[in-house]
């Protein structure tokens, strides 16, 4: 039986189409309408922001690295300053193969061992994205092959930057100290002082020395250099400019000549030297032997010369001067000397009987004088001028440790000075309190003896006796010990001095110090302990030696030089300031194992006089800046 074929209903069929349509003509509505509203928010709304963008990658941003201030002497003499030259540098992450790169960079100029060696020391140190040098100083003829062979070396780049060179060598390395490459952490010390932003461009930092200390006057502001680039980040142009503000300069108290005269007077020997002008605080010296090269810094140190330096038995890298701590010895004599006085304790006149030995009441322990048999009776001036130990023995357990503590203590002792250095040591004033919190003992009448000829706990730097020493030249008045004399500004070239700062006025009986001033002076003149290291001055020296222990010796052993090794025997110190009547310079000298101050360190403060008060100069030394000025 056959089907009758269905009819199509034709009206429903165009309506489901016409319906289709429809649909799909919103669909394009609606996606022509996104379309619109996101073409209205990017034209529109987001205008600027896609402009700033366009912009910037036709326009980038170059920092401008300042130049770094100079550091002078008092005379002008160059102490730090910069030179241009050109550096290869190399980026990681534009580097596709780091060793075939650094392969054909050899073949095509010389690098040394040392050199990859600091290269790849460096380059564990830094980001992917930052430039490490391989080598500095680049020649004419180095800089001209790279460049005709740079489309074959990619990541690398020929810069040209500012270097450092500290034209007076390692005898002035703990003053100016150097500068080194900037790492994480001195970036992150940056980021907490917010001033990161102004190193961009910058791979130096001061690390040691006035370098570290005024950082922030030397390093000056980083510009901003506006260049258009290329599709390829090319710069094309510049567009504008806002220039770098160079570094301030320093000027110091400090005179080059003097400083070359204070180290040529150690000789062989090591220790630490420092002369103060005692009206101004102004560093006139200050040495601390051996020193270094602190050009070795500069661009990255090698890991054998940094080993070699810091594991010297000598000690190079320690500034003596700030953080060579020492036991006083027979220096303090003339503080006591006043302390006595001003405490009512003792009277110019009053005299003592040195056996040459003193002992506490019910003891038998002999603590002895330097002098075999004793020196007799003894007065204050003369107690000064032959350092008798027994008439220090006894003051001091007539004093007790707490107020020879308190006493001292008014003079910089136990205490930093304030110099414009970092990383001074306070040294030790000890007390009574400060022995039961540090070893939770009590205080032996015997440690009281003995801290009153220097010894025992007691621990100072040659700079807190140089500005004790000052404050008996100026009658008490303590000021701070400063480098930095003036500022000058790089965009009106005019000098600001830097103002002292007095910390205190030591209220002092005229007639005191004039007993232990002239008690000083008497050390210096026939019959007392330096009068060899002052005879034919044509000026006036008041000072006092000291010998400070490195080794016990037992119960009724007398000390004998010979028989030590040399890191064994005594320091030798030495404190003066000339002329005794009007006081210039005021100094301290520490010679380690040098034995005895009359003998060692007497004669190395009677050439800085000599020189800083006369002119003369030690021998036939030759001093570097007479080769300069040539």
């Amino acid at each position: 039986m056959l089907l009758a074929p269905q009819i199509k209903n034709l009206d429903r069929e165009l309506a489901r189409f016409h319906g289709r349509l429809k649909a799909g003509a919103a669909f394009v509505a609606l996606l022509a309408i996104a379309l619109l509203a996101r073409a209205f928010y990017l034209q529109i709304v987001q205008h600027d922001h896609y402009i700033q963008r366009a912009e910037s990658n036709r326009i980038s941003l170059v920092p401008a690295a300042p130049n770094r201030g100079l550091i002078l002497d008092r005379n002008d003499r160059i102490l730090a300053e910069n030179y241009s030259a050109y550096t290869l540098e190399l980026t990681r992450a534009q580097t596709s193969d780091l060793e075939a790169t650094l392969a054909m960079v050899g073949q095509l100029i010389e690098i040394t061992p040392g050199q990859l060696r600091r290269f790849r020391r460096l380059l564990a140190e830094s980001h992917e994205f930052e430039t490490v040098p391989l080598k500095s100083k680049l020649t004419d003829e180095e800089v001209a092959i790279l460049a005709a062979n740079r489309y074959r070396l990619p990541g690398v780049e020929v810069k040209a930057r500012l270097f450092r060179n500290y034209q007076a060598g390692p005898g002035m390395a703990h003053v100016v100290g150097f500068i080194g490459r900037i790492n994480d952490g001195d970036l992150k010390r940056l980021r907490a002082d917010g001033r990161e932003q102004n190193y961009k461009g910058s791979v130096h930092i001061g690390k040691t020395g006035l370098e570290q200390s005024y950082e922030t006057l030397l390093h000056g502001r980083t510009g901003f250099d506006q260049m258009e680039t290329d599709a390829s980040g090319r710069a094309v142009r510049m567009l504008s400019r806002i220039p770098p503000v160079p570094g301030k300069d320093l000027r110091l108290y400090l005179d080059a000549e003097l400083q070359a005269v204070a180290e040529h007077a150690f000789g062989d020997y090591l220790g630490g030297l420092v002369a103060l002008d005692p009206n101004t605080g102004g560093v006139l010296a200050l040495v601390s032997k051996p020193g270094f090269d602190p050009n070795l810094f500069v661009d990255g140190i090698d890991p054998e010369t940094w080993k070699s330096l810091n594991e010297s038995p000598e000690r190079p890298m320690v500034n003596r001067v700030l953080r060579g701590i020492y036991p006083p010895g027979s220096t303090i004599k003339p503080l006591m000397a006043l302390a006595g006085l001003e405490l009512g304790l003792r009277k110019p006149a009053d005299s003592i009987v040195d056996p040459g030995y003193f002992t506490l009441p019910n003891s038998s322990h002999q603590f002895r004088d330097w002098k075999r048999g004793g020196h007799g009776s003894v007065d204050l001036r003369r107690s000064i001028a032959q350092s008798c130990d027994i008439y220090y023995y006894k003051l001091a357990v007539d004093m007790g440790v707490d107020r020879m503590h308190d006493y001292l203590a008014q003079f910089g002792l136990g205490e930093k000075s304030g110099i414009d250095l970092e990383g001074e040591s306070s040294g030790l004033l000890p007390s009574r309190d400060w022995k039961q919190r540090r070893f939770k003992q009590a205080w032996y009448p015997g440690e009281t003896v003995i801290a009153g000829i220097g010894q025992g706990y007691h621990l100072t730097t040659p700079l807190q006796l140089a500005t004790a020493t000052a404050m008996l030249a100026n009658g008490g008045k303590r000021i701070e010990p400063r480098l930095v004399q003036a500022v000058r500004d790089p965009l009106n070239h005019v000098w600001q001095p830097q103002p002292a700062v007095v910390r205190r006025q030591v209220a002092i009986d005229p007639e005191n110090l004039g007993v232990v001033r002239a008690g000083m002076m008497d050390v210096m003149r026939p019959g007392g302990t330096a009068s060899v290291a002052a005879a034919g001055a044509p000026y006036t020296i008041a000072g006092k030696t000291g010998t400070a222990q490195v080794v016990g010796i037992k119960q009724g052993a007398r000390y004998d030089e010979s028989r030590l090794a040399r890191q064994h025997r005594d320091h030798a110190l030495f404190i003066a300031y000339a002329p005794a009547e009007n006081p210039t310079i005021a100094v301290a000298v520490m010679v380690e194992n040098g034995g005895h101050g009359s003998s060692v360190a007497a004669p190395v403060a009677r050439a800085v006089f000599d020189y800083y008060l006369t002119g003369k100069r030690p021998g036939n030394m030759k001093l570097e800046t007479d080769n300069a000025a040539e």
